[in-house]
């Protein structure tokens, strides 16, 4: 019996949950008449033939549309607009995967997590896919999965994994398969996984993997159970020659030299440390921020040393089977210890070894690196996230050794951008020392995401050019959609706006420069005057006066990273996930660093200690806050502001010397002030002639920096009410608003407010 079809027009859909991850949204009654469940595959032609995964739309959108994204548009050769034929897909699960992509991500991607990321895609020889994991999942197992592969892809790979394009070179079946944990999934003209999974089921929770019902085929199995499949060519340890070189690794020299004379000597000098009598420990713990290149350094060095290395991908194992991983770890150990010297490589080892509630697993694994570590072979762990590596890997018999690859400086930056950009044609009024000043929180991955954001960039400029180069508008246009990856979590969205947009102030602007600014910006300044810089600042002063604007100018103005947050939103009614919050996030600032830090009110975050009735939960909080502001682990570049309403309300621990130091008043604004809001308010206003802001700014008594930019708004809608087609705001109009928009500040906090600040004087 035929497969029912129909005919429909494709839509391009610009929403971010589907991008670039095979997914085509449906009306329901298309779904109903062609009999498919959400998470179904389907067949799609248009001029080429390919495939995608079905998910329900709107019950408000078109029956008639296909709403697809451009990856999908562009494998059917269609623009927009065009006819698509869509039908049923039977499930089958792909039996080998060859894909090809760029040299950076074929070097720096495993086959493992190539496959966690393509886990549910259906797959056509010669369609792009992107390396997306695919969300539209109902097993909750498989999502622990795509989770998985998310976090390591951003570790290893940095901003880059969201904007790649990988080609399907070779697929069997050739058309619509999906890709399960059996798939046999490899980069062409390199390494390939093996064909063992452990899921038990395929993506849709549909389909036994690795069972019978396959079409006739015999599926691809675990090596040496019934039924596999002859195994694919194993990498097993990498050559030094793929290895880069350190040349190519600015920035990581030091930790660069420290490892190879560690492996130096346990490798090739070990009888000079027998006839000292002792030995050494060839267990590490590489540590720094994702995307620092933790793991191109450990194979650089193993190529250096003459060794080869054997790469284990944690989350891969920690998605296997306890007894299938252990097995795997044996393995990797044995070909590592028989086939010295040798380093074996675990990348994100906090998925096998947590430090919360570890398992089996980690039970295993220490007891497999201590084996290794004493048989002579090399044992190295990266992790983004030390504090959440069990702590027992640090004993002297596992991983003696710690090294950290620090977040680069500007003049790291600059370095590493010279190197990426060695085969670039820049334009002659490129300044890489301007781009790493632009640039901080960027780790190499990030930076060369940008250099190759800015190639993508110059070529839709001169797409004609026989002679095209990258110029500095290129890597301005790309550092507006390339972020660092230490501030992937980042709650606040910056505006293009800088001190010279705040109205008034002058005193409040000079005091924060000092304060704020100059320390994330000349810190080489303050270490050689002696000068410890200020650690934090408060800012307090009446509602709507222009306290949080002021830090967004500030974050405008200092190149620096801005990490926000509501006071309240640390808080949780769990015991010690206060803290935990508190502790992450001056973890990320230190990762992101010039960092500025907002606690904005700041008084809920933390009150006078010993009067809440919250259990304690606040008293702790202070307690966390007071530790990372002064503890013993240094707060270099990170400069905390804190916002409130209420000064007297914040513990007074927190506003001594080394904390909170600067208190600053913002005070409502005089005339003066309130005439210069006016107008940054009204900047791109056309006020007619008869507008007076300096009068009208003399004649808002009682009105905070926010009513006076409300005003403005208001004169705005009058003169849309008065006319649609107005091009002008007059001086009527400004009267109009009058009456709709009244002062909001009160004179008894005012007068309370005013008088805090004297006494702090």
């Amino acid at each position: 019996m035929a497969e029912p079809e129909l005919t429909l027009t494709a839509s391009l859909r610009p929403a971010a949950l589907d991008a670039r991850r095979g997914v085509v949204r449906l009306h329901p009654e298309v779904l109903t008449a062609l009999a498919l469940r959400p998470g179904d595959p389907v067949r799609l032609a248009g001029r080429r033939v390919t495939a995608g995964i079905a998910a329900p739309a709107e019950p408000a959108a078109s029956a008639a549309l296909l709403h697809a994204d451009d990856l999908i548009l562009g494998n059917l050769g269609l623009r927009d607009g065009g006819q698509v034929r869509i039908s049923p897909l039977p499930v089958v699960p792909a039996r080998a995967v060859t894909l090809a992509g760029p040299v950076g991500i074929v070097a720096a991607v495993s086959p493992e997590m190539l496959r966690l990321a393509l886990l549910g895609k259906p797959v056509t020889t010669g369609d792009d896919v992107s390396l997306l994991p695919q969300d539209v999942l109902p097993d909750a197992a498989v999502r622990g999965l795509v989770e998985a592969a998310r976090r390591s892809l951003a570790n290893t790979v940095g901003y880059a994994w969201t904007s790649t394009l990988l080609t399907v070179v070779a697929a069997d079946p050739a058309a619509g398969a999906l890709v399960t944990m059996d798939t046999v999934v490899g980069w062409e003209h390199g390494p390939a996984t093996r064909g063992s999974g452990a899921a038990g089921q395929d993506p849709g929770g549909r389909l036994s993997v690795g069972a019978t019902g396959t079409g006739g085929r015999t599926p691809v199995g675990r090596p040496g159970e019934a039924g596999a499949g002859p195994a694919p060519a194993v990498p097993g340890l990498a050559e030094p020659a793929e290895a880069p070189g350190l040349d190519e690794l600015p920035g990581l020299r030091a930790q660069a030299e420290e490892l190879t004379e560690l492996l130096d000597l346990g490798f090739h000098h070990r009888e000079v440390l027998g006839r000292l009598g002792t030995t050494v420990s060839l267990g590490v713990l590489l540590s720094g921020p994702a995307g620092s290149g933790k793991s191109a350094l450990v194979r650089a060095v193993a190529a250096r040393v003459r060794a080869r290395v054997r790469p284990l991908w944690a989350p891969e194992l920690a998605a296997l089977t306890n007894d299938a991983a252990a097995r795997r770890l044996r393995e990797a150990a044995e070909e590592v210890r028989a086939d010295g010297p040798a380093v074996l490589l675990v990348t994100d080892v906090e998925a096998v070894a947590p430090a919360d509630e570890p398992g089996p697993l980690a039970t295993v694994f220490r007891q497999v690196v201590a084996e290794a570590v004493r048989a002579g072979a090399a044992v190295v762990c990266t992790t983004g996230r030390p504090e959440a590596v069990d702590p027992v890997l640090r004993t002297p018999d596992l991983l003696s050794l710690r090294i950290t690859v620090p977040l680069p400086d500007q003049a790291l930056r600059r370095e590493v951008l010279t190197v990426l950009t060695r085969q670039v044609p820049l334009a002659e009024d490129v300044r890489l020392d301007e781009v790493a000043a632009r640039t901080p929180g960027f780790v190499a991955a990030d930076l060369a995401a940008l250099v190759r954001e800015a190639g993508v960039r110059a070529a839709l400029r001169q797409k004609t050019a026989e002679t095209p180069t990258v110029a500095m508008a290129d890597f301005t246009a790309a550092l507006e959609v390339v972020r660092p990856t230490t501030m992937a979590e980042s709650t606040l969205e910056l505006a293009s706006v800088t001190l010279d947009d705040v109205g008034g102030l002058h005193e409040v602007k000079e005091t924060l420069t000092e304060s704020v600014l100059w320390p994330l910006t000349y810190p080489d300044t303050f270490a050689r005057l002696g000068v410890t810089p200020p650690r934090g600042v408060l800012l307090y002063g009446p509602p709507g006066c222009g306290k949080t604007y002021l830090v967004t100018a500030l974050a405008g103005s200092g190149r620096a990273n801005v990490l926000s947050v509501k006071g309240a939103e640390l808080l949780s009614k769990w015991v010690g996930e206060s803290e935990r919050a508190v502790r992450e996030l001056f973890r990320r600032a230190r990762e992101a660093a010039p960092t500025l830090v907002f606690l904005d009110e700041v008084d809920a975050l933390a009150p006078v200690r010993g009067q809440a009735t919250d259990g304690g939960t606040t008293d702790r909080v202070v307690a966390a806050l007071l530790t990372e502001l002064d503890g013993v682990e240094a707060l270099r570049n990170v400069v905390v502001v804190g916002a409130t309403n209420r000064p007297e309300l914040v513990d007074p621990a927190l506003l001594r010397p080394g904390r909170l130091e600067r208190l600053v008043y913002v005070p409502p604004p005089d005339g003066p002030a309130r005439a210069e809001i006016l107008r940054a308010a009204a900047r791109n206003v056309p006020l007619a002639d008869d507008v007076d802001l300096t009068a009208l700014g003399g004649e808002l008594d009682g009105f905070s920096a926010a009513d006076c930019a409300a005003l403005i708004r208001e004169a705005a809608l009058a003169a849309m009410r008065e006319s649609l087609t107005a091009t002008t705001v007059t001086a009527a109009h400004v009267a109009a608003a009058r009456p709709r928009v009244h002062p909001s500040l009160d004179p008894a906090q005012l007068a309370a407010l005013a008088a805090y600040a004297a006494d702090r004087r």
